[in-house]
């Protein structure tokens, strides 16, 4: 098995007036989050970011305004994910995105990664992650709109 490496991006998906597209993981129902994934070797986050948002939602990210946000988060790996990576990692640094799409679009998940999705406004869904620093990117929305 190949280790993950401890190097992530979070993609916040949003419409134009404030909707962001929530996940719901396969391996833990009930827990909703943005697009996230770890970075793949000689990949930039850039590039990272584009192929988690076409691999967990279909959607073309170079079609829409990718903007790095600037925030980056270092946060202990949850237990249960721990065996993906490397003996003795114990921490992920997370580097946020935002993807501006127009109005909220369908998209086509990962069957193995997701099992449902759903567009809310920003409030309800930071509300509804499971992540804190998914909802503190979401809470960032209205000043990036």
């Amino acid at each position: 098995m190949t280790h993950k490496i401890p190097v992530s991006v979070l993609v916040v998906i949003h419409s134009a007036d404030g909707q962001v597209l929530l996940l719901e993981r396969a391996d833990a129902p009930g827990y909703w989050q943005s697009v996230t994934g770890s970075q793949d070797p000689g990949e930039t986050l850039t590039e990272t970011a584009i192929r988690e948002v076409r691999e967990e939602t279909g959607l073309d990210a170079t079609a829409f305004a990718l903007t790095p946000w600037d925030i980056e988060n270092r946060y202990e790996i949850y237990e249960r994910w721990r065996h993906r990576y490397a003996p003795g990692v114990t921490h992920n640094t997370e580097h946020v995105f935002g993807l501006r799409l127009p109005a909220p679009l369908p998209v086509t998940l990962a069957p193995r990664e997701h099992l449902r999705y759903q567009w809310l406004p920003w409030q309800a869904a930071a509300g509804r992650c499971f992540s804190p620093s998914n909802a503190a990117a979401i809470r960032e929305l209205p000043a990036r709109l």
